[in-house]
């Protein structure tokens, strides 16, 4: 058989008709909400995802779902639009070479210390900071804040829940595991809950990093932007490293994903170390211009 002849046979296989047309408004949809760039690859991840909405809304057609999306704009399917589409893949100290540069970096700072993690997806990355500034100081109650947002709500209640399967653990050292986790019982078994003192450091919020103005206030001694600029196209990606910049104290670190460079995006940031950067030398003044512009909330 040939890949167009198969190609054929499963889009007849389908539950729901989903043409180039249906996909190319998703994707123009997604761009224009939460600035992610579908690539051609993710037709058939857009189908599985979606099919779900139309089956949850008992609507049989793609086109008269997102019709539906753009005569409501307000509406509260976009939501679960923007959630179905959002990819949510994170583990425990993720690249975990950033780690031990937070936690020499707090250490030589005399103020308490406020962290953002801009793309929190279900809690693995600012539980992991949390652990790191407990570790830092020595303490179950650092003198510390840590602000966790994402665009998806749904990965936000889980995140705020603090409970995972016992298997999320298996690459942290059993230490740790036992200091910073619970282990469930009885109905609970197999799963462990995050230490309140823990959850206690950390404020869940929604936020759309496409937005002209965000909740949260500054100034931070350190903002995680990880594996989340690999799905803006580079204009995008200016827009946002450019509101980072009033929101981060003069020395501030800012860290990104393993496959992210900012390099050649914005001349607001320089490296500082792998996947670590820091503001560029112009900033102080600009700071001051633009802090009224983009801290608000």
């Amino acid at each position: 058989m040939t890949k167009s002849a198969e190609k054929n046979r499963a889009e007849t296989a389908k539950e729901f008709d989903f043409n180039e047309k249906d996909f190319d408004r998703v994707r123009g949809l997604i761009y224009q909400k939460a600035g992610i760039s579908l690539a051609d690859s993710k037709q058939e991840m857009v189908y599985s995802r979606l099919a779900r909405r139309l089956r949850a809304t008992g609507i049989n057609s793609f086109s008269v779902y997102l019709d539906q999306l753009q005569k409501e704009p307000a509406g509260a399917e976009w939501e679960a639009f923007t959630n179905a589409l959002t990819t949510n893949l994170t583990s425990f100290f993720r690249e975990e070479h950033h780690f031990p540069l937070l936690a020499e970096h707090v250490k030589k700072r005399k103020d308490p210390i406020s962290v953002w993690c801009s793309a929190s997806s279900t809690g693995e990355e600012p539980y992991s900071i949390a652990m790191t500034l407990c570790e830092a100081f020595g303490s179950l109650k650092p003198p510390a804040h840590i602000i966790a947002t994402d665009i998806d709500t749904n990965v936000l209640s889980t995140a705020s829940k603090g409970v995972y399967n016992i298997d999320r653990l298996d690459k942290m050292s059993p230490e740790r595991a036992k200091k910073f986790f619970l282990k469930g019982k009885g109905a609970q078994d197999g799963l462990v809950r995050v230490r309140q003192e823990l959850r206690d450091l950390i404020t869940f919020k929604q936020l759309n990093l496409l937005a002209d103005s965000w909740p949260v206030n500054g100034e931070f001694d350190a903002i995680f932007c990880r594996n989340v600029m690999i799905y803006f196209d580079k204009p995008t990606q200016g827009k946002i490293l450019k509101q980072f910049v009033p929101l981060m104290k003069p020395d501030g670190l800012l860290f990104a994903g393993h496959s992210e460079n900012f390099l050649y995006v914005s001349d607001d940031f320089k490296l500082r170390g792998k996947t670590v950067y820091e503001l560029a030398g112009m900033h102080e003044s600009r700071r001051k211009t633009v802090s009224n512009h983009t801290n608000k909330g």
